[in-house]
């Protein structure tokens, strides 16, 4: 029981004292675990980019595609027309805000239809 209080105090003072490896040591953890978290990230980046750069080769049209949304560009003599990304309303599911495409023909404009 001795032993235990003794721990016990001796564990407080580690902990209060700003000089003690024990603080080092518990903030050295987090960083790590921070560390780690970043990695996987990064690693899942590195696979999207790497299966990215994979359609790139295999696909013309995946290849012009990039080309045309990433650059900017067309082909002589096309017209761009671009639209204007829709906008959240309330609603969605569980209550979440979620895109809903612009009204056009053959589509209903509100909830009743008009």
């Amino acid at each position: 029981m001795v032993a235990a209080s003794l721990l016990a105090v001796g564990l407080g003072f580690a902990l209060a004292d700003e000089g003690s490896g024990l603080r080092a040591w518990i903030h050295l953890r987090e960083e790590l675990a921070e560390a780690g978290e970043r990695r996987a990230r990064l690693e899942r980046e590195i696979e999207r980019l790497r299966a990215e750069r994979d359609a790139l080769d295999r696909d013309p049209f995946a290849l012009e595609r990039a080309i045309r949304e990433d650059l900017d560009l067309a082909q002589p003599g096309e017209t761009v027309v671009r639209f204007p990304a829709p906008a959240p309303v309330e609603g969605g599911l569980n209550g979440r805000l979620e895109a809903r495409p612009p009204a056009g023909p053959g589509r209903a404009r509100g909830p009743s239809g008009r």
